[in-house]
């Protein structure tokens, strides 16, 4: 059982879990309210509930480090980022009591990083981390968190809309430096991430099948598929191998640099000066996953099995890039008077 006893002006009580003795100032001089908060905390070890004292002791930087033990553990590409954002989210809640991080302390926060110009689609990353520190807390044993609280998320409107027409494609690949040809044109056919290509090697392919799998760990989703490849890009690596093969030493990566000597890596100044010699919009590498998935759709292929072919992992992702443009609209126009015409 518990007691009641006087330090100070103020009472305190003293009560009993699991064996452990727990001290807890009622920050009062009033004998009832010393009553009241020990029949509360005497409740709460009846219910084999933590009390709520454990909780008073945990603090934000607590949890931050579990959050970036739980990166490292997981060995999760994102830790840079996380830890960017602990860092922004430390200005305001380092050194503070979990208890007291409230859905008002949140939006303050957010308040102070809009008036720092930060872009929405930013702070949604550190509101993202804070939640998953809370979310790890609750899972803890013995939990750290009693209660997480709700964190809104803002609306993004930084979202890319880019994408290549066909000729356009067509213009930007026959002035691109002949090494990144094969390379775009996975992009724009497979909608496969700049690192899935650059990283892409001899054991992964199987021309015979006409095959190329993506092992786990690859993709930025961690996930391997298999993809298959059409006749152009056969082609394309049928040739690329005789070539190679006409050299002597055939090296473990499909796309080689300039030079020929290792894998690509970088080439936004080629491709930016490539677009402008092609006479079109600049336009990101990353456009032409956009393309692919916008054209897939509108090939008719499933849009399950397009997500398969382009590694995207949720809906909501593979939404934003199948892209409506001004042909799309013009032809949706032009489809409902054709009907119209013919009732």
């Amino acid at each position: 059982m518990g007691c009641i006893y006087r330090r100070g002006k103020n009472y305190w009580i003293k009560y009993y879990r699991q064996g452990k003795q727990y001290a807890e100032s009622t920050r009062s001089d009033k004998m009832e309210v010393a009553k009241r908060l020990l029949r509360v905390r005497e409740g709460e070890i009846s219910e084999g509930k933590l009390p709520a004292v454990y909780f008073d002791k945990v603090l934000f930087d607590d949890l931050s480090g579990d959050l970036l033990a739980d990166y490292r553990i997981n060995r999760k590409r994102s830790l840079a980022r996380v830890q960017q954002a602990i860092e922004h989210l430390e200005v305001v809640f380092k050194g503070m009591k979990v208890v007291n991080i409230s859905t008002g302390q949140i939006s303050r926060y957010i308040e102070m990083r809009q008036e720092e110009k930060a872009a929405n689609a930013t702070i949604n990353r550190e509101l993202s981390a804070l939640k998953r520190m809370f979310s790890l807390g609750a899972k803890c044993s013995p939990p750290k968190v009693r209660s997480i609280p709700f964190i809104s998320t803002l609306k993004e409107h930084n979202i890319r809309k880019g994408f290549f027409e066909h000729d356009e494609f067509l213009k930007l690949r026959t002035v691109l430096p002949e090494h990144l040809h094969g390379f775009a044109t996975f992009g724009y056919k497979l909608g496969l991430r700049h690192s899935e290509i650059a990283t892409l090697t001899w054991r992964q392919v199987d021309l015979d099948r006409g095959t190329v799998v993506l092992y786990p760990g690859d993709p930025k989703n961690e996930e391997g598929r298999t993809v298959y490849l059409d006749e152009e890009l056969k082609n394309i690596l049928l040739q690329t191998k005789k070539e190679r093969a006409r050299g002597g030493k055939i090296l473990p990566w499909v796309f080689l640099n300039e030079q020929g000597t290792a894998r690509i890596k970088r080439f936004d100044k080629s491709w930016l000066s490539s677009c402008v010699k092609a006479q079109i919009a600049p336009r990101l590498f990353h456009d032409l996953r956009r393309t692919a998935v916008r054209n897939m759709v509108r090939a008719g292929i499933p849009e399950r099995v397009a997500m398969m072919v382009s590694g995207h992992k949720t809906r909501s992702v593979f939404d934003r890039y199948n892209i409506v443009s001004e042909n799309d609209l013009k032809m949706a126009a032009e489809k409902q008077e054709a009907y119209l015409n013919a009732l």
